[in-house]
């Protein structure tokens, strides 16, 4: 048994107690052989025979330094040299007793610290086998004692009682010890349950899409996962104050813990980012700190879209197997009726029809644009190249001259975006500029440019510019100022560029609330930088 409890255990442990229990014994060996030494027989040691008490100390302390041997090449196993060292301390022990008197020496108790020491060690039952040799070398040594030495045959009742010392002791200790070996195995669990437990918490924290980070009482930081830093655009080191790192932040911590309550307040980031904060406190060991929730709104409007475009999605089936198929034979007799000679009146009446059934036809095409969302093929584009490519293209379509569209800014800079949902972008885009434009040499400039270490791409006309009524409504679904236009054009791009971690808003000009300048801008601002840029103009 006590093989299967050393196995449990660290081996080292076992090794260095048997060690420690050597240097005891070479303490008492030691002591023994200088009081003989110095004292001679005039102490009681050694009283009876003081010859044979030197000559066993003296063997006693060789025996103990020369078994720091095996301790040290720790041959042979733990178990026998255990066993040899108590066995030896047995031995030795019952020699020095009967040459200082016998059991009125009180050598004898000595063997209890062995005992003990050997229970503790070895953390078995076999401490009782030492127990029970030490009890029939005491009752060998008192029965020579009466039967050569003329000892009191009465005082096997001390002797009794010594052996029953002996094996109070080395039960004790066997139980202490199990003790002990039951908290180590305690102990372990905990630790790896703890070490788990800290693991998964900080796989947690990595992989969560919201912003969290937990400060002390006073402030400090004392965790921050990568969402936070993504949210609050740098991380902080452990310890940090708040107050120093993230001053807004800090701001809304104070007065939630000034409140007492609960706050959601929504905290505007940089570069247009949203987060909704969530504070709940940590009180340990009567100290009062905090976990922060960053929730990222962008993260949240997206997926509501996600799931209003998954039903935009089933509608929008609906409406091309409902709609279109009548449509089209609505446009396909009207166009049969106008072939037919009649008065202007009802021409114009069948023409009235055909552009109406042309524009639902136009709706349902948008409509079905909302589809493309899900579908992004996300690509690193080199967006000096791809709008060149755009604006030769649009040129040709729109018929415009060759500098009625300008390009402008930085150049160098690459985006991810899917090549398609950009192209539609820019074409609602450009095509809702060059309506209100006045298509002159630069009515319509795309301006390149860096924002907090993310490319923006700004979209600005020379028309009159949009109303402050109306800017609220500008990505509003069916929201349009034009008496043919479908409302949906806007509202596309910016669920295109939501679609591509981008984001799409309407940038108003210094100068333009007061009419002091005119045109309406869109800006672009592109979820992830690459490249470098370099500043042009043509």
């Amino acid at each position: 048994m006590t093989d299967k409890l050393v196995a449990d255990f660290p081996t080292v442990d076992f090794w260095r107690s048997l060690r420690y229990f050597n240097l005891y014994r070479l303490v008492l060996a030691s002591l023994f052989v200088f009081l003989a030494g110095v004292f001679g027989s005039s102490l009681s040691l050694g009283e009876r025979n003081w010859t044979v008490f030197f000559v066993a100390s003296l063997v006693y302390a060789v025996v103990v330094i020369l078994s720091f041997v095996p301790l040290r090449l720790r041959w042979p196993r733990f178990t026998w040299q255990l066993a040899g060292q108590v066995g030896g301390d047995i031995a030795v022990l019952s020699v020095i007793s009967h040459a200082s008197g016998g059991i009125q020496s009180s050598i004898g108790l000595l063997l209890l610290v062995s005992l003990a020491a050997a229970g503790m060690i070895s953390r078995g039952k076999i401490t009782l086998f030492f127990a029970a040799l030490a009890s029939i070398a005491a009752l060998l040594e008192h029965s020579y004692d009466v039967l050569y030495a003329g000892a009191d045959a009465a005082q096997y009742v001390q002797v009794g009682l010594l052996c029953v010392s002996y094996f109070a002791v080395a039960w004790l200790a066997h139980t202490l010890a199990k003790y002990a070996v039951d908290s180590q195995h305690l102990a372990q669990r905990r630790g790896h349950d703890l070490a788990s437990l800290s693991e998964a918490n900080r796989l947690v924290m990595r992989d969560m899409q919201d912003g969290v980070l937990v400060v002390d009482e006073q402030g400090a930081i004392m965790q921050m996962n990568p969402s936070a830093e993504r949210l609050l655009r740098h991380g902080a080191v452990y310890g940090s104050l708040l107050a120093e790192k993230f001053p807004l932040l800090f701001g809304q911590y104070a007065l939630w813990k000034r409140s007492g309550v609960v706050s959601r307040a929504t905290l505007q980031l940089d570069a247009g980012m949203q987060a909704r904060l969530r504070f709940v406190a940590v009180e340990r060991n009567a100290a009062h700190g905090a976990v922060i929730f960053l929730e990222d709104m962008q993260r949240v409007r997206a997926e509501a879209q996600q799931i209003k475009l998954a039903a935009l999605g089933r509608l929008t089936a609906n409406i091309a197997h409902e709609v279109r198929n009548p449509l089209s034979a609505i446009s396909y007799a009207t166009e049969l009726l106008q072939e037919e000679q009649g008065d202007a009146k009802q021409q114009r009446l069948l023409q009235i029809v055909l552009d109406n059934t042309q524009r639902i036809n136009r709706i349902l095409q948008d409509v079905m644009q909302l589809n493309r969302r899900d579908r992004a093929q996300l690509e690193v584009l080199e967006l000096d190249a791809m709008l060149r490519t755009f604006v030769e293209e649009f040129n040709l379509a729109e018929r415009l001259e060759p500098r009625v569209v300008v390009l402008a800014g930085v150049r160098g800079v690459e985006v991810i975006f899917d090549r398609g949902h950009l192209r539609q972008v820019l074409w609602n885009l450009c095509r809702n500029a060059l309506r209100y434009g006045r298509k002159l040499p630069g009515s319509l400039t795309l301006t390149m440019g860096m924002m907090d270490a993310r490319v923006m791409l700004d979209v600005q006309d020379d028309g009159p510019g949009i109303s402050a009524e109306h800017q609220s409504k500008l990505f509003e679904p069916f929201f349009t100022t034009a008496t043919d236009g479908t409302g949906l054009g806007l509202y596309i791009a910016k669920e295109l560029c939501e679609a591509n971690g981008a984001l799409l808003e309407y940038h108003e000009q210094e100068g333009q609330a007061d009419e002091r300048q005119v045109g309406a801008c869109f800006r672009i601002i592109f979820g992830e930088l690459h490249g470098n840029g370099e500043e042009h103009g043509e």
